[in-house]
């Protein structure tokens, strides 16, 4: 279970608290159940006796500034290596070259300039590692040559949060894309 699942259903039992479908006790046993949970199906026994709306979207997990706009990112490693983490903006469109070297860039601290951005990495005989924050999606539509590219999402989507779009080839080369946890949580 993840911390966006937890405060979901904290949320929910909120709604039931105020709605009156708990008493305080009620809520106060559930909530502490809540934070011991491990999975997902351990939250879901919490909720599943209540009415409440569970259509609602997850909290967005990521800072998102949809009105900002500005000029493509490249970032290049040529016999080396290029990292971007911490906080930085992710620009709409991003460009990556790794030619014998390595590029990853970790978005679990990042602002997303739009709901939808485009990470396009050209890996010959290189790699680039693509690290995105839990709920948000990872689409892929790169072409490997004697290379790959190993796209996954986490296990929650959040279908408020933004995408990210992984494009580009690989010749002789790995680009992989994985959800981590955001950090400070």
């Amino acid at each position: 279970a993840s911390d966006s699942n937890r405060e979901q259903v904290a949320a929910l039992l909120g709604e039931a608290l105020s709605n009156g479908q708990l008493s305080h006790e009620e809520y106060s046993e559930r909530l502490d159940t809540l934070y011991q949970a491990k999975t997902v199906g351990e939250l879901d026994v919490l909720t599943h006796d209540l009415q409440v709306d569970r259509r609602r979207p997850a909290a967005t997990p990521v800072s998102y500034h949809p009105d900002a706009t500005s000029e493509p990112e490249s970032v290049v490693a040529v016999f080396g290596g290029a990292v971007r983490k911490g906080r930085w903006r992710v620009r709409r469109r991003t460009k990556a070259l790794a030619v014998f070297g390595g590029v990853q860039f970790d978005l679990t601290s990042a602002e997303f300039e739009a709901k939808e951005v485009e990470i396009t990495v050209n890996a010959i005989f290189g790699g680039a590692e693509i690290i995105v924050p839990e709920g948000v999606e990872l689409r892929c539509h790169g072409t490997g040559i004697f290379g790959g590219f190993d796209v996954q999402n986490g296990p929650d989507i959040d279908p408020s949060a933004p995408v990210v779009v992984v494009r580009g080839l690989a010749l002789f080369g790995g680009v992989s894309g994985r959800a981590g946890r955001r950090r400070g949580r």
